[in-house]
């Protein structure tokens, strides 16, 4: 049985699943859907349209689906769509999109974002994703798996943080991170590969040297980055050569076999439009 406060108010066009918990003083606007297992913590705020997935855990305080943060915005009808097992902690900010982009935020599933996160209109972050305290997303900001921001992390709007990337406290991030690399700093600079979490996820020996290579090819081979991705993809065709099996993941995480790792690097750098951080 849905479980709302006497003092929440519950617009009669949201969709809530029949064991959705509305703490008290909560708002839920018109053309929300809430799915099933999923709370709502006192004070919160959700306008539509916004969907969120099944067994969601909103703390107290937080603006769930506002109009975006962009001076042309004129009211258009955009979204936000969040999915399921993510702990969005107090005081968060998430806005939905806006027309000059595909009208749509989107976050993925089993996320951790900390107290006084903001997350701008046209963002896109993906699973497994930790954001700490007053990290700040600008508009169109992309977010891979499995990223770690550290507080008081600032992205400008437009840049691409890539799967497993890790930044320090403190980061101003001006462009783009590749995956697995560790940036941290004003404005932020990479400082190796995010090693420790990759071996927590699984990553073998083989996969950690090959990417130990690729960092050294992207960042200290004095390579252009039109150079770097030509000799990173001669690298995976040899890795491909000697063993193309994907290892299995003892902790459940993503791992990845060298030759995969490699690749989901270059496909990144083929994407990129800001350069990269240095």
């Amino acid at each position: 049985m849905t479980q709302i406060h006497p003092t929440a108010l519950i617009d009669p066009g949201a969709e809530l699943a029949a064991d959705v918990l509305i703490g008290p003083y909560a708002i839920v606007g018109a053309q929300v859907r809430i799915g099933a297992g999923s709370r709502v913590g006192a004070h919160s705020i959700i306008e539509g349209p916004t969907t969120i997935g099944e067994n969601n855990d909103i703390r107290a305080h937080s603006v769930i689906g506002g109009a975006p943060q962009d001076k042309k915005y004129r009211g258009e009808p955009t979204r936000l769509e969040i999915g399921s097992g993510n702990t969005i902690h107090e005081f968060v900010t998430i806005n939905r999109g806006t027309v000059q982009d595909e009208g749509l935020t989107r976050i993925g599933d089993h996320n951790w974002i900390m107290a006084t996160v903001h997350i701008a209109h046209d963002c896109r972050v993906g699973n497994q994703v930790i954001m700490a305290n007053t990290t700040n997303l600008a508009g169109h900001v992309h977010v891979g798996d499995w990223v770690i921001l550290g507080g008081y992390t600032g992205v400008h709007q437009f840049c691409k943080i890539g799967a497993h990337a890790m930044t320090g406290v403190g980061s101003v991030v001006l462009h783009d991170i590749p995956p697995f690399v560790m940036a941290s700093g004003n404005t932020a600079q990479a400082h190796g590969l995010n090693t420790e979490g990759l071996k927590r996820r699984g990553f073998d020996a083989s996969a950690l040297a090959a990417l130990r290579q690729a960092y050294k090819t992207l960042y200290r081979s004095g390579l252009t980055l039109s150079q770097a991705r030509e000799a990173l993809a001669e690298q995976v065709e040899l890795l491909r050569q000697v063993d193309s099996a994907s290892s299995a993941s003892p902790s459940g995480g993503p791992s990845l076999a060298a030759p995969n790792a490699v690749s989901l690097l270059l496909d990144f750098l083929a994407r990129v439009e800001r350069g990269i951080v240095r």
